[in-house]
């Protein structure tokens, strides 16, 4: 299908904190929605507020809330990015970090992966890790497996492969990679989901640092721990552009 998206309709394809970022544009940085996340910014957000300070794009894609990075959300998160490269005349070669947390983080990493453009770094909050473990790991996530990948033309379980960054390790860039993961989460588990992955990239030589946050539960981050995740992000752009 021909693209639709232009600047001028972008807002209701996506959220940017474009309009209040200081220029020139250091770098982007995306954050991806957790499972059901259907929000519409009406007003600028505290993270836009806060990325536009540092010079750097706030882009908040808003793709399906099933989409669990599917091939039409990665083709869907280039065209925003496209957009954008456009209205801005942004080089080539301007830093992309990819973030999200749940769902979210696991978009993170697969788009990483899959991009047109590859990000640099990667920041992820209790990420999905293994897709087809998770396809059994609550009641409410078959159906929304099975709507996100129900057109890809493979069986199920091969087509959640294509969107697990477990299984997507051989083909992960050589980037930095920022896990994070609560060690009371009952939402998506440690062991099988963020120590799996974390454990299997560094034994192919990956960058991953892991910070384990004692004592809370799905993606509660504490203050210090946020901090950090919005350190590893702005250091990755900043040390790009030096």
């Amino acid at each position: 299908m021909k693209s639709v998206i232009t600047y001028d309709n972008m807002s209701g394809f996506a959220y940017s904190n474009d309009k209040i970022c200081k220029k020139p544009i250091k770098g982007i940085v995306l954050s991806f929605f957790g499972l059901g996340g259907c929000s519409m910014f009406s007003e600028e957000s505290p993270e836009g507020i806060f990325y536009a300070e540092q010079g750097m794009l706030y882009v908040v894609p808003y793709n399906n809330p099933w989409n669990w990075m599917n091939r039409q959300a990665v083709s869907y998160t280039d065209e925003i990015l496209d957009v954008l490269f456009a209205r801005y005349g942004l080089d080539s070669d301007i830093p992309v970090v990819s973030t999200g947390g749940s769902m979210g983080g696991l978009s993170a990493l697969v788009y990483a992966c899959q991009a047109k453009r590859t990000p640099i770094s990667c920041v992820a909050n209790c990420p999905v890790c293994d897709l087809v473990f998770h396809y059994g790991e609550r009641h409410d996530l078959p159906r929304t497996l099975y709507s996100a990948f129900y057109h890809e033309g493979e069986t199920l379980e091969e087509a959640l492969k294509t969107a697990s960054p477990l299984h997507l390790i051989p083909r992960m860039p050589g980037i930095d990679y920022h896990i994070f993961h609560c060690d009371q989460d009952e939402a998506v588990n440690i062991t099988r989901h963020s120590e799996a992955f974390v454990s299997a990239m560094r034994e192919q030589g990956h960058r991953v640092t892991y910070d384990i946050v004692p004592g809370r539960g799905h993606c509660d981050l504490t203050e210090e721990m946020n901090q950090r995740f919005l350190q590893y992000v702005t250091t990755a752009i900043e040390d790009a552009g030096r």
